[in-house]
């Protein structure tokens, strides 16, 4: 009884001893991405990682044997790249992982990024730290089309330091380029500070084309001009900050023709110039000079200066489109103007639309336009 009761505590004692083994040695090293992977996104995670073991030395390595910067966990059990990949490039592990037995394990693998059959880069319409005016879109204009802009439109974030509702809308392609403009359901307050990032670098936007390179713009909301724009008023009124700072008489588009009538809408302040030759050939009239310039769509309207109809401003519409100043008005009105500003135009019997130019976002209403996302 004795032999048998002490045969039955040494298997007990050696199935103990067997499961409660350490193990000295690293179990497994793995990396991601793994082994042999190919198009991998070069914004993907890179690590490696070992289990009951240390890493001892990691490194990452391109085609031309340039190292690729990563860091290591203070606990030794992992590591991460930190600068993003390039495209097309392969790209091999080296390195030791060593156990509690002081042996070592290999990290060891190689793997290939993406290589897109075409790069696309966009620009935004807005500089860097550029001041603007409360209806000023933010827009990102691609250099080809995208196909999977529900994929662009996720890269896409805007912080306002006011907050305000807002959202992306893609409109038609530009000559087959794509274009995404961001505006607020409200105008912007004044003095807000508007950041963008778009984070395109890596995106994959279908039939081949990836994105070039991440942007990011920063801009502060100005004052708060709207440009009261009453077509049967004869007048151009200018309100800044609530107040009334201008109030001219102008003459606008000639009403009985409706390719000469001033569109009714809000449309935006788009650019300016001190001299710009205006040409119409239909009507007679080719690089006409026009002072004191101040565009407000791409349909050929603007607010300048015209000294030949002075002498109706204030009484009759007789323009081809445009709203007529003085010289001085003109000039007093061109250099308050900023881009971004609303020029509210009503009254007319024409109303604005997308064949008036690339910025008729504020025709368009708040639930049409945010149908207009790729994120619904």
């Amino acid at each position: 009884m004795c032999r048998m009761l002490g045969v039955v505590l040494l298997l007990v004692c050696a199935v103990l001893l067997n499961g409660c083994q350490v193990a000295t040695g690293p179990q497994s090293v793995a990396t991601s991405p793994a082994n042999g992977a190919t198009d991998v996104n070069p914004t993907n995670p890179v690590t490696v990682t070992v289990d009951h073991g240390k890493l001892t030395q990691v490194g990452l390595t391109n085609a031309e044997g340039k190292p690729v910067a990563g860091t290591l966990s203070e606990d030794g059990h992992s590591w991460r790249a930190t600068e993003p990949l390039g495209y097309g490039k392969r790209y091999t592990y080296s390195g030791t992982a060593t156990g509690a037995d002081g042996k070592p394990v290999p990290v060891a693998g190689s793997f290939t990024t993406v290589k897109p059959q075409q790069l696309v880069s966009g620009t935004f319409n807005i500089h860097d730290g550029e001041t603007v005016g409360i209806a000023a879109p933010i827009i990102l204009q691609f250099d080809d089309h995208v196909t999977d802009q529900a994929a662009a439109q996720r890269a896409l974030q805007v912080h306002t330091s006011v907050p305000a509702e807002g959202s992306w809308a893609w409109l038609p392609d530009d000559n087959g380029r794509s274009r995404v403009h961001w505006r607020s359901r409200n105008y912007l307050q004044p003095g807000t500070q508007v950041s963008v990032a778009a984070k395109l670098y890596g995106v994959n936007y279908g039939g081949g084309r990836w994105g070039q390179e991440d942007l990011s713009l920063h801009f502060t909301v100005g004052r708060a001009q709207i440009v009261n724009a009453d077509v049967n008023s004869h007048r151009l009124v200018v309100i800044r900050d609530g107040n009334v700072v201008m109030d001219f008489p102008a003459s606008y588009g000639l009403g009985t023709d409706p390719n000469r009538v001033t569109r009714s809408g809000t449309h935006v302040v788009m650019s300016k110039s001190p001299l710009y030759l205006m040409s119409n050939p239909a009507y007679g009239y080719v690089n006409f000079p026009s002072h004191w310039s101040v565009r407000i769509s791409n349909n050929g309207e603007f607010i300048h200066a015209n000294p030949e109809t002075t002498g109706v401003q204030g009484s009759a519409n007789v323009t081809h489109g445009c709203v007529n100043l003085s010289m001085t008005n003109a000039k007093e009105y061109f250099d308050s103007a900023l881009f971004g500003d609303p020029v509210e135009v009503s009254g007319s019997r024409v109303a604005m639309s997308a064949a008036d130019g690339d910025i008729y976002d504020w025709t368009v209403p708040w639930d049409s336009w945010t149908a207009m996302s790729a994120l619904q």
